[in-house]
């Protein structure tokens, strides 16, 4: 490869991972509420913990639900395992959409050192159902906005989250 293919190569590499850094998981302030659900400026699904350190109910449905499917590969409170990366590391840069992407589809890293394969949610209701809540729980944990384990006191469930509930799974 010439010098200025390989320069090119390198710039692109560069370019393309800085990025994906800078889109991350942004801001996690929250700009605006409906019905007890909170985003960020951008839209994006965001917490809200009170100063007492009671958490919105969203956040304590991501943390039931990331402790129901995701915890057995991705460790407790999403510090990551032998296998599967820390979650709550990675929602330091892994965007919202892409963070949905990963999880709906699945993913594949293997070659000669590395067997890893995130497989599809996509038909698993406790998980696509829930997955703005699982969400906004490891960004609470990537922003060590929440310590590790289950958050001691959380809001009421909202009249929109069990509307959106039974809508989803069918369960009433």
């Amino acid at each position: 490869m010439n010098r200025w293919k390989f320069a090119l190569v390198v710039f692109l590499g560069v370019s393309a991972s800085s990025a994906a850094f800078a889109d991350g998981s942004g801001d996690p302030a929250v700009a605006s509420s409906d019905n007890g659900k909170y985003a960020d400026k951008d839209g994006n699904p965001t917490y809200k913990i009170s100063a007492d350190g009671m958490v919105d109910w969203y956040t304590f449905s991501g943390f039931r639900r990331y402790h129901s499917d995701c915890h057995v590969c991705h460790g407790p409170n999403g510090e990551g395992s032998s296998y599967a990366p820390a979650l709550a590391e990675s929602l330091k840069t892994l965007s919202y959409t892409d963070f949905v992407n990963v999880v709906t589809n699945g993913r594949k890293h293997v070659d000669a050192a590395n067997d890893k394969v995130m497989p599809s949610f996509a038909t698993n209701v406790n998980v696509m159902c829930y997955i703005d809540d699982i969400y906004v729980y490891l960004r609470a944990r990537a922003n060590n906005a929440i310590p590790g384990g289950r958050p001691p006191t959380h809001e009421d469930k909202p009249e929109a989250a069990k509307e959106a509930e039974t809508s989803c799974t069918g369960i009433k």
